[in-house]
């Protein structure tokens, strides 16, 4: 029997946890960093490794509306501040 058919190169180290961020709608390029980064580590290591940045509930809506600009998210002089956090989140 063949095995299944890869959508990436053979340089990624962790087959399981590429294949299960695609899955989830990440990036080919996200999946192989998230899973070469557990491959030469460990999974939980990558996740505690995350950012620093804080929360943007603990922003101003000027502050989010600066981000959105920084990110060229369209409609952001009108949104609410819970839309803005949901696009920033979702950019």
């Amino acid at each position: 029997m063949m095995p299944a058919k890869k959508d990436h190169g053979a340089s990624v180290g962790d087959d399981e946890l590429y294949e299960k961020i695609r899955a989830e709608g990440g990036s080919k390029q996200k999946a192989a960093r998230i899973a070469n980064a557990a491959a030469n580590t460990s999974r939980s290591a990558v996740g505690r490794k995350g950012g620093a940045s804080g929360s943007y509930d603990d922003w101003t809506v000027e502050d989010l509306r600066k981000r959105a600009a920084e990110l060229d998210i369209s409609g952001r002089s009108s949104m609410r501040r819970d839309e803005l956090i949901d696009a920033l989140r979702d950019s």
